[in-house]
């Protein structure tokens, strides 16, 4: 796997089967290693270990229903009183971010109505705040510590 712009860390990676896999706290298990989830992993160490997010209000692979569609997010960040709060979408680091990571990620938020949207391909991050009053998103230079969603 290739070098990102995140904080390195001490990955947990196994060979299941001649399949690489690769832990994820948060779901406490091996998953495929895959580019994507290579990226999933990075980044959930710097929200919790650079920014301040408590793993016990992160959830990895949440399923979300649209009538008959099934649909999943990549990770949810909820508050205090388990509410959602910030929805993050990963693609693979070679995958360009374009407006329809947007459009997707904003799909989710119908239904749950965060504060934030957050993407990343593990090259680049880039995250928003919901403005709902004015129906807009405004993009913000950094990604806010915990203590600030």
């Amino acid at each position: 796997m290739i070098r990102l712009n995140l904080p390195p860390f001490g990955i947990k990676i196994a060979d299941h089967g001649g399949k690489h896999m690769i832990f994820d706290p948060l779901r406490r298990k091996y998953v495929s290693l895959t580019p994507e989830e290579w990226v999933r992993q990075h980044f959930v160490n710097y929200l919790t270990t650079c920014l301040g997010y408590p793993s016990s209000l992160l959830a990895n692979e949440v399923e979300l229903q649209i009538g008959q569609k099934h649909l999943r997010c990549d990770t949810i960040v909820y508050g205090k009183q388990a509410e959602p709060r910030m929805i993050v979408e990963y693609k693979a680091p070679h995958i360009t971010l374009t407006q329809k990571v947007f459009d997707q990620i904003s799909v989710y938020n119908l239904l749950l109505h965060v504060d934030y949207l957050v993407v990343s391909n593990g090259m680049q991050h880039f995250c928003c705040q919901m403005d709902y009053e004015n129906q807009k998103y405004l993009f913000l230079e950094e990604i806010p510590r915990y203590e600030n969603i």
